[in-house]
């Protein structure tokens, strides 16, 4: 099983970025697929999820109305559209696969990972 995240760089506050998580290896359809962060110093924490239908849809509260989750069944892949983007914003962002249908934050329920990419947001 591989999750490849992409998309991450270099942008100044209220900047837009758009990640990707290409995967292989596994039943798309058979897994809730999420994003976490991780910041210098800090614990990894949740910052959305998405069920395989589309039809659940879980957001910390951070993030509500800036970061939008979505995924293409087909691509099996998973994106993070995220807007008005702040330096608090800044950390290593991770892709992962819960085995299931219910979505959860804790990390320890998910599966698989991928390797991260860094978002940085300058003020």
């Amino acid at each position: 099983v591989q999750l490849q995240a992409s998309g991450g760089g270099l942008v100044q506050a209220g900047g837009s970025l758009r990640l990707s998580c290409a995967t292989s290896g596994l039943t798309f359809s058979s897994y809730v697929m999420g994003w976490f962060r991780q910041a210098p110093g800090k614990e990894r924490e949740f910052v959305a999820a998405v069920t395989w239908g589309g039809d659940g849809i879980s957001y910390a509260d951070f993030v509500k109305g800036r970061f939008t989750v979505f995924r293409d069944n087909t691509k099996e892949t998973v994106y993070l559209q995220m807007t008005s983007l702040k330096p608090e914003d800044t950390a290593v962002y991770y892709c992962a696969a819960d085995y299931g249908v219910v979505i959860y934050t804790a990390a320890r329920k998910y599966n698989y990972w991928g390797q991260g990419t860094q978002v940085t947001v300058s003020s």
